[in-house]
Parts: structure tokens; sequence; C-alpha cells
């Protein structure tokens, strides 16, 4: 007589239908709490449903935006520091959406497992409701795939996707951009989510732990600080001064982002002496004796946006922004390039 076959199922796969059920669950509130003007339905249906019209742009221009958070992840991983991460997800594609001039609408996460760990995972949806709080947009929505033997026990990948508006007249995209125009610099809360590959080598590298002391922190509370978001400050700016060109600086720094947003009769001229370098991008410079230029392309070196105002403005764009809490400064200035000549240069 032969012996009965096991029925297999899902779950002996190592995948929880049930679990990511009761994640929906758990993360509604913190859905519900991000809901602003536009937003239609609830979080669990098959697509998330925003009602453009609501907001009475007569020219809407739709502005997308997607990233991840690199190899800080391992960072917050080994730390067992979950809760801001999901703000620097929220921050890496809102601030992208704002360098257009767009108000970001409506944010949607992705997060992927071997094994879900319900309580983790809310703790991450936490600060990603808190990124989008902060920003003004609404979390609709997003994918919890749990994959045996993709990833290793008690880690997690993360993406984040964004859609923003902006009047089509209203659009920012540099082209207005000319000598004589001043660089406005917003500094950044840290590294923000750029450079982990190199920070987690020079750690290594120097025996450095994330418990170890830094400047009255830890090495931990310096390298996880969550990326700073600027959309709330910098749209008031948008609705008071004319604001030329916007440069989110993220991978690959000043060197590599400023150029983006100007045209190519014109260079960056950057004032190195106008702001100081806070601590841990010192530390990293000299740990692993890092050349300056590779500093400038690697991090944003305490600057973590850039905009471009006539001069006649910037007295009155940098008041305006320190009003709302931003610590904003003359970065230097726009002049004409000639042929052949860098589009930024350090000074």
């Amino acid at each position: 007589m032969s012996k009965a076959r096991h029925r297999a199922s899902y779950a002996d796969a190592g995948v929880s239908i049930e679990r990511g059920n009761a994640l929906v669950e758990r993360i509604k509130a913190q859905a519900q709490d991000t809901a602003r003007r536009g937003v239609m339905g609830n979080v669990g249906g098959f697509g998330a449903l925003f009602d453009l019209s609501a907001l009475n742009y007569r020219q809407p221009v739709l502005v997308s935006a997607t990233d991840g958070v690199g190899s800080k992840l391992k960072l917050a991983i080994a730390s067992n520091r979950h809760e801001s991460i999901g703000i620097d997800l929220v921050a890496m594609c809102v601030n992208d959406v704002l360098a257009q001039g767009a108000e970001p609408l409506f944010f949607l996460d992705y997060y992927a497992c071997s094994r879900l760990d319900v309580a983790l995972a809310e703790r991450v949806v936490q600060g990603i409701a808190e990124g989008c709080r902060q920003a003004g947009c609404a979390l609709v929505g997003g994918e919890t795939a749990e994959m045996p033997g993709m990833y290793a026990s008690g880690e997690y990948e993360l993406a984040g996707f964004c859609v923003g508006a902006v009047e089509r007249a209203a659009i920012i995209d540099g082209s207005q951009v000319a000598a004589g125009d001043v660089l406005i610099g917003l500094a950044a809360s840290g590294p923000h989510a750029n450079g982990y590959s190199l920070i987690r080598r020079l750690l290594a590298d120097v025996g450095t732990e994330l418990h170890d002391d830094f400047q009255q922190q830890t090495f931990a509370d310096v390298l996880l600080s969550p990326t700073r978001i600027y959309i709330r400050p910098v749209l008031q700016l948008l609705g008071q001064v004319k604001v030329k060109g916007i440069a989110h600086i993220t991978g690959g720094g000043l060197t590599e982002n400023l150029p983006r947003v100007l045209p190519e009769s014109v260079q960056a001229g950057i004032d190195t002496h106008s702001w100081q370098w806070p601590g841990i991008f010192r530390w990293l410079e000299e740990s692993g004796n890092i050349a300056r230029d590779e500093m400038y392309r690697t991090f944003n070196c305490g600057v973590g946006m850039v905009l471009v105002v006539d001069a006649g403005a910037a007295a009155e764009a940098i008041s305006i922004l320190s009003e709302q809490g931003e610590i904003a400064w003359e970065l230097g200035a726009i002049q004409r390039r000639a042929a052949g000549s860098p589009r930024l240069v350090f000074l």
C-alpha cells in the first residue's frame, strides 16, 4: 500500500500569508494618519486612488521619483535601529521630486525579506509614515514580499516610490540659471543615505564600532541620523521667491549633482569657506585618507540641498528659510563658463 503524499503549502516554503495580513492591519492606522486631500480609499486595495482634481491645479504636471536607502540599511540592522530608516526612504524620494518644484502627493513602499518579522516591519513603516508626515504626502500603499532564500535571516530591503505635482508654468528645470545668480546651501543632517559602502568599509578598517563614542554621541547616533526632508520650508520659499534651480545633493555629492541643474553656458563656483563640515566628514576624510575631490564626489559634506536664486533675492530667501528652521547660507555663485572648463569649481 502506497504512503500518502504530503500536501505541500506556501507555508512549507517559508511564506506566511497570515504574517503579511497582520502587518497590513497593524500599519493601517499609520497610513491613515498621513492622509491628505486627494486620497481616495484605504490601504489594502490592488491600487491606490488619488483625485488630482481635488487640489485645484490648473495645468498639473506629475513628477515621480524612486529610490532606496542603500547600505545604510546594514547599519540600521546591525544596531537594531529601525524607526528612522523609513524617514530616509521617504526623504530620498520626496527631495528629488522637490528639485523640480513639485509638491509630493503620495508615497508607496516596497519591503522585502526572507521571513517577515511583523513587529520589526511595523517599526520600519512607522518611520515611513513619519517621513510622509514631515513631507506632507500620503502613504497610500506598498508591497511586502516574503522570499525565503533571497535574504539572510534578519535582513530586509527597502525601496520607495513618490508622485508629486507642479503647475506646468512653475516647473524648475535650471534653464533660467544665469551668471550672477547666487547659490544657497541648506544644511544636511549628516551623510543622509549616500556613501555608506565606503563608511562601512572605513569603520571595519579602523576597528570602530557603532556604539563607540563620537563627539558626545555614538557613531550610530551620527551615522543613522535620518535624511533631512526639505519639503515644507522650500515650498514655503517657492511661494515668495523665484527659485531658478534646485539640486538635491545625493550620490555623487556636490560634484555630480549641482551641474545637473545648470545650463552648459555657466559654471558653479563653490565657496568652500562658507560653511564648516560636520565632524563626521572630517573623521571620514582623515580615517580613510580620502582626497578632498573624492570627498566632494562621494558625500554631501554637510550640504543637503542647493538652491539657485537671483543675487537680489538671496538675503530674503535665506531669511525665509531660517524662519522655517533651516540652516541656510550663501554657498557660492554662478559665473560664465569658458569652453572646455569644468561645470563646477571649488574656490
